[in-house]
């Protein structure tokens, strides 16, 4: 590859999936707002979006999905009364690019014209520095003289999966600034998009194409000439206008950036992304390929950070577009929350604002969801309120059309506890009980407290059990006992047991007005009796394996491709009611693996290595949630060339765009933020061997057999280290501004790390 911190394609995408592929691929992102990866002239119909965080609408009885603004970024041209556009134009050559250093997409595009060649190029980049904002530069320039006319201005003519969101667009002027602006169905919530440019050249009028607001500039382009100009477009919503109406808000911003100009604007997005990648940035000696995918990985959980402040997560496919309804599942907490907490616990700390802001809407699905439970059943799929998007019948059935019952709704109830693990996490790997202090310690007790509710006592057998669920693997529904889901909510029991031990020592006040809060002291000593007494399926003795639910080992063992080659259609789902999987042991994705990947410390490797020989077999991984886990359990064995291999897969997935599009009839394309999480976990929990708990760092390094080094850095309880790991030694070196000695184990030898000083362990432990 010809650069480690770009992607780079020199082959025009035309069909209908390459430009929605490549539009996945190359998009860029600033957390505020999302825009696909295509080029300056297309529209609807080639999947164009600005898809924005945190703003949802329904139409009729469609899905509720986020809102995606009006393109402000459209621009096209015509020569010598020709429009030009790679899908009905003589393109000549073409190369696109997309700067994983600062985020800028680029494209150069020359066209075979009447025997002349014309060029046009562009960048654009969302703004790190200000997340309303949309900068673009773009050039044009012929080897003969032409007549041309350039459009550009804002596309309301917007590509929607349920749509329209925005219906009646007004189009309107502010002395040089465009406006195009929208209210949404449901909540009345108002959209605007403002736009200007500085043009150099040329006449220019405005003009007002349908949903299309223009600024329509003609010139007589000289031979060998390059006619070059900056725009900026500001997107706001309701959410964001204060003093101000929200098209006002809009033109402020779009004014104030282009009173900067173009290199002020992208000198301070650069600033931004600079201290993003010193934190963050993971570097892997010896193999380009992991490299590129890895850091490929890393940008695409950058981009979509929570801007501070906003009260916003991470949806399950990013800011890519509609599909899952823009909602947020368990991936935030168990695949991406990890890749935060470790490199920048502000964004960590952001990922759980927002389950605090929506602990309402959980409580109203325990309530509403069933027989009526205690606490908080959190969505798993959740907007803005926290109440469940997620509708009974889900998925269609490619063959019949008609619409499968699925019970992710009401069974799948380890997200509660993926929940208050990852607010127990943030503190113990902090330190900071700011989190635990704003809501954060309400969560957790109202997720035990659901669990409480939800969990059946079985006198005979003294013990609870948790029925009737779905764990991780979504193809068998229903089932009791799910190791995953039992050990999760036992988990959840213990730390809300510490949690209130916690407060009750270091803060009586607010623990006693929490208390008093939800009313939940009669309940407190059952959490202990619960921890103390829930079901958790346990390791047979005889071979070490763990069954994933009541009655697994009894389903038939088919293999995984023999199961597939049994389906009519392609995109048939092998789950719900009457799925081909159902009555089999093939799985969609870890369950039982994932269990013993995210409670490493609760098994040892010979249990690890007896199920996941078992269950990799037989899991089709049909989930971008997968390949993650079976890795990092396969490097604590060390199985590397299998961690190898799975890691490429989760890196790469993004990058290669070979995705599943459909799922029965629904429409699944888009980023996969959760596989970039786990590439990320990968590299640096499993081949670094990196586990981090309250009392210490450990660092027990298995680096695959091609890599010389890798190199990161780590936070952990407020202070910065860097690790540089090589097969035969690894070196910490703590930042001068660290404000205490922390303790590492590395290689099973403790080792201080002081404040300003590197400490290096060998094999053979020695220190240096």
């Amino acid at each position: 590859m010809s650069d480690i911190w770009s992607v780079e394609t020199k082959t025009l995408a035309t069909n209908a999936e390459a430009v929605m592929r490549n539009g996945n691929i190359y998009q860029i992102a600033n957390g505020y707002m999302g825009y696909r990866g295509t080029l300056d002239e297309y529209g609807r119909s080639e999947l164009v979006a600005i898809t924005l965080a945190g703003i949802f609408d329904r139409v009729g009885e469609a899905w509720r999905e986020p809102v995606n603004a009006p393109n402000g970024g459209y621009t096209k041209i015509a020569v010598d009364g020709q429009a030009l556009s790679t899908l009905t134009s003589s393109v000549s050559s073409h190369h696109q690019t997309l700067a994983l250093r600062n985020a800028i997409f680029g494209r150069k595009t020359s066209f075979a014209l009447g025997g002349k060649r014309v060029t046009i190029a562009s960048e654009r980049f969302l703004s790190a520095a200000e997340p309303h904002l949309g900068v673009i530069r773009y050039s044009i320039s012929s080897d003969r003289d032409a007549d041309i006319v350039l459009e550009t201005g804002i596309d309301g003519d917007i590509w929607d999966l349920n749509g329209p969101h925005l219906p009646k667009l007004s189009a309107e002027m502010h002395g040089d600034t465009l406006v195009v602006a929208g209210i949404t169905h449901e909540m009345g919530k108002c959209v605007a998009v403002a736009e200007s440019a500085a043009i150099g050249f040329g006449l220019e009028h405005h003009r007002v194409d349908g949903n299309r607001n223009l600024r329509v500039v003609s010139f007589k382009a000289e031979a060998g000439k390059t006619y070059s100009f900056s725009k900026y477009f500001a997107v706001c919503t309701a959410a964001d206008a204060r003093d101000k109406t929200v098209p006002e808000t809009a033109i402020a911003v779009v004014r104030m950036a282009k009173a900067q100009g173009f290199d002020l604007c992208l000198s301070a997005h650069n600033e931004v992304w600079a201290a993003k990648w010193a934190q963050s940035d993971v570097i892997i000696e010896g193999d380009d390929e992991a490299q590129h995918a890895l850091r490929y990985s890393i940008f695409q959980l950058l981009i979509v950070a929570p801007v501070d402040g906003s009260g916003n997560s991470i949806p399950a496919r990013a800011l890519s577009g509609q599909v899952y309804k823009g909602a947020v599942f368990w991936d935030t907490e168990m695949f991406m929350f990890p890749f935060f907490l470790h490199t920048c616990p502000q964004k960590a700390a952001e990922l759980l604002r927002y389950r605090i802001r929506t602990l309402d809407g959980a409580r109203r699905k325990a309530l509403t969801e069933g027989a009526g439970f205690r606490g908080a059943f959190y969505a798993w799929e959740s907007q803005e309120t926290g109440d469940d998007v997620c509708t009974y019948f889900n998925i269609g059935d490619p063959l019949t059309k008609r619409e499968l019952r699925t019970h992710f709704r009401d069974k799948q109830v380890h997200i509660s506890g993926d929940v208050a693990i990852a607010m127990w996490e943030y503190f113990k790997l902090t330190g900071d009980d700011s989190i635990l202090l704003e809501g954060g310690a309400e969560v957790i007790l109202e997720c035990a407290r659901f669990y409480y509710s939800y969990a059946y006592f079985k006198k005979e057998k003294n013990r609870y059990e948790i029925l009737d669920v779905i764990g991780p693997d979504e193809y068998h529904e229903r089932v009791n006992n799910n190791a995953f889901t039992n050990v999760v909510a036992r988990t959840t029991f213990e730390i809300a047991s510490q949690t209130a031990l916690y407060l009750a020592e270091t803060h009586p006040k607010a623990f006693k007005d929490l208390v008093q809060k939800i009313a939940i002291t009669q309940e407190l000593p059952l959490f202990a009796e619960a921890a103390r007494l829930l079901f958790v399926p346990e390791p047979n003795p005889e071979n070490g394996l763990i069954e994933q639910f009541d009655g697994y080992f009894s389903l038939r063992n088919v293999p995984v491709e023999e199961l597939k080659s049994q389906r009519i259609h392609p995109d048939e789902y092998l789950g719900a009611g009457q799925g081909l999987a159902v009555p089999t042991q093939v799985i969609k994705q870890a369950d039982v693996v994932m269990m013993l990947s995210l409670f490493k410390e609760r098994y040892p490797t010979a249990i690890k290595r007896a199920n996941w020989e078992y269950y990799e077999p037989r899991t089709e991984h049909g989930s971008s949630l997968s390949a993650c886990a079976y890795a990092m359990v396969a490097a604590e064995f060390e199985n590397l060339e299998f961690a190898y291999k799975y890691f490429l897969k989760t890196a790469r997935l993004d990058l290669d765009a070979k995705y599943k599009v459909y799922v029965g009839t629904v429409f699944m394309s888009g980023s996969h933020p959760a596989a970039n999480g786990g590439a990320w976990m990968t590299a640096v929990f499993g081949f670094g061997g990196v586990n981090a708990n309250a009392e210490q760092v450990t660092i027990s390094p298995r680096l695959y057999k091609s890599w010389r080094s890798l190199h990161f850095k780590l936070t952990y309880k407020g202070d910065s280290f860097d690790i540089h790991i090589t097969h035969d030694s690894v070196a910490v070196m703590a930042e001068a501004s660290n404000q205490q000695t922390r303790r590492f184990c590395i290689w099973g030898q403790t080792a201080l790390s002081i404040p300003g000083k590197r400490v290096i362990i060998d094999r053979a432990e020695k220190v240096a």
